[in-house]
C-alpha cells in the first residue's frame, strides 16, 4: 500500500455476517479487502489485494486471547512482523487511543479519538428500534494519527451513511513513504475495534 491517493474510503459490507470492508483510493482503484475471521479466540484479520481474496499482502494478529488491552501484529505476505498497533486498555475506555509501533519496538504514531461524546450518543440511539437504523447519518466520530511530535498526519472520519458503514482517510500532513502500511493497518484494525464496541 505504498503510494496512496487520498482520500481513501473504507466501505464496510452489510451483506455479510463477518466483519469485512473494501478500501479504495482517490480513484476508485481497490487498494485493500479487509477480513475478519470469525470465531476466534485470537483476533485474527487478513488483508488481501481484492475481493477476489486470491492473494494475502499482509496480515494482523493479536498477542492476547480477547484482551481489551492487546497489542495487533502487523506481517507482511512472508510473514515478517513489521510493527503492531496497540490498544490503551483503560485509556481507551472512555476516549480511543492506539499506538503504532515499528519493527523496533518503538512509538512512532498515535491514535486518538477526537471527540468521545459522538460515539455516545450513537451508540445510545442505535440501541432504539429504527431509529438506530439512521444514527449513520446523525453521529459521525472521527479519529486522528499523530506523529510524536503532535503534527497529524491522516484523518478518518465516520461518513453519513446507512447503518454506519462507510469512513473516510484524509491526508492531514506528511509521513516518512516506509509508514504507510503501519498506518493503514493501524486504522484498519482499529476501526474494526471500535465499530465492535458501538
Amino acid at each position: 500500500m505504498q503510494n496512496i491517493q487520498f482520500p481513501v474510503k473504507f466501505q464496510f459490507k452489510i451483506s455479510s455476517f463477518s466483519n469485512d470492508f473494501t478500501a479504495t483510493d482517490a480513484t476508485g482503484k481497490t487498494i485493500a479487502y479487509v477480513k475478519q475471521k470469525m470465531f476466534k479466540f485470537k483476533e485474527e484479520i487478513k488483508i488481501y489485494s481484492n475481493e477476489s481474496k486470491t492473494k494475502v499482502n499482509y496480515s494482523i494478529k493479536a498477542d492476547k486471547w480477547l484482551d481489551f488491552s492487546a497489542a495487533y501484529a502487523f506481517k507482511d505476505e512472508n510473514g515478517k512482523e513489521f510493527g503492531k498497533v496497540a490498544r490503551k486498555g483503560w485509556r481507551s475506555i472512555w476516549k480511543a487511543h492506539y499506538d503504532i509501533i515499528d519493527e523496533n519496538q518503538k512509538q512512532q504514531y498515535n491514535i486518538s479519538e477526537e471527540n468521545p461524546w459522538v460515539k455516545v450518543f450513537d451508540s445510545v440511539l442505535g440501541e432504539i428500534p429504527i431509529l438506530g437504523m439512521f444514527t449513520g447519518y446523525l453521529f459521525n466520530p472521527s479519529y486522528m494519527v499523530k506523529d510524536n511530535q503532535g503534527k497529524p498526519i491522516i484523518k478518518l472520519k465516520k461518513s453519513a451513511s446507512f447503518f454506519g458503514r462507510n469512513f473516510e482517510l484524509s491526508k492531514q500532513g506528511e509521513m516518512d513513504s516506509d509508514d504507510d502500511d503501519r498506518i493503514m493497518l493501524g486504522l484498519m484494525m482499529m476501526i474494526l475495534l471500535e465499530r465492535r464496541r458501538g
